[in-house]
């Protein structure tokens, strides 16, 4: 079984009308949605049309999508960008809408597998926080019970391995530089090409992964990133394919959403 895991597509139907193109060559049969389908981009009610049709397996919200379900309209913990995006969005919503994304859990295992998903940290889900290092990672463990866990949120892509049994002197959970960073010096990579990377799992260690975003980047890569889980082959591969991304800032300021928000698309930051 193949299982394509989605994050923070905000809105960006260009990134996410290329990772559908892509997850029909790879033959996804169910897809995971770690959360904020809506927010910072100009088509957050495709988008979500797009994820609500999807044969999905798991589902949980996050900080994006539980702000435009509501009726916070003060948004205090919101920079004035985000804020902009949010207000915004809520008008484009039906009620159908923002009643399915406030009926979204926040943490899921997902059933008939040994995955739970969370959008930010399983230890206080409510509280947005981030996991950037392995200290933010084993408070992540401490309450994560599979062997998988796939998050998102920072919109950087991380991952973590906790073994069961550890070798003197050494770390119980490892950072997986190979998941975070590809191994081309920048000047080398192509970002017009799609590319991939992928982890075997080990029987007897833990994985936390943060699969990255489809629709706002801020790891200097501007390619939308998601992840694939093949149960079979007990291997997970993330993928970053290139997008129209000229379209996705053309309908942001065409919406009259803030500037920034089209400029950073470019950067991937």
């Amino acid at each position: 079984m193949r299982f394509a895991i989605l994050s923070d597509i905000h809105g960006n139907l260009e990134a996410m009308t290329s990772v559908m193109e892509k997850c029909a060559k790879l033959e996804i049969d169910k897809y995971i949605f770690l959360g904020d389908v809506v927010g910072y981009n100009g088509n957050p009610k495709e988008c979500m049309d797009i994820v609500r049709g999807l044969n999905i397996a798991g589902a949980v919200k996050g900080n994006h999508d539980e702000y435009a379900a509501n009726n916070d309209d003060v948004l205090a913990s919101f920079n004035p960008h985000a804020k902009a995006a949010v207000l915004w969005t809520k008008s484009q919503l039906s009620l159908d809408d923002r009643s399915w994304l406030t009926n979204l859990p926040m943490r899921q295992v997902v059933k008939g597998t040994f995955i739970t998903i969370v959008h930010a940290t399983l230890d206080s889900p409510e509280a947005w926080g981030y996991i950037f290092d392995e200290h933010h990672a084993a408070d992540n463990f401490a309450y994560q019970f599979t062997q998988l866990c796939f998050c998102g949120h920072s919109h950087v892509p991380v991952g973590f391995c906790k073994k069961s049994v550890v070798a003197p002197n050494a770390k119980a959970i490892e950072e997986l530089k190979t998941w975070t960073d590809p191994i081309q010096p920048d000047e080398l990579r192509d970002f017009t090409v799609s590319d991939s990377v992928s982890i075997d799992l080990q029987t007897g260690c833990k994985y936390l992964l943060n699969v990255g975003s489809i629709g706002q980047p801020r790891n200097k890569d501007p390619r939308a990133s998601f992840a694939v889980y093949d149960s079979s082959a007990k291997n997970v591969t993330r993928f970053r394919v290139p997008y129209d991304i000229a379209s996705t800032q053309a309908r942001i300021r065409e919406v009259g959403l803030p500037e920034r928000l089209a400029a950073r698309l470019s950067s991937g930051t």
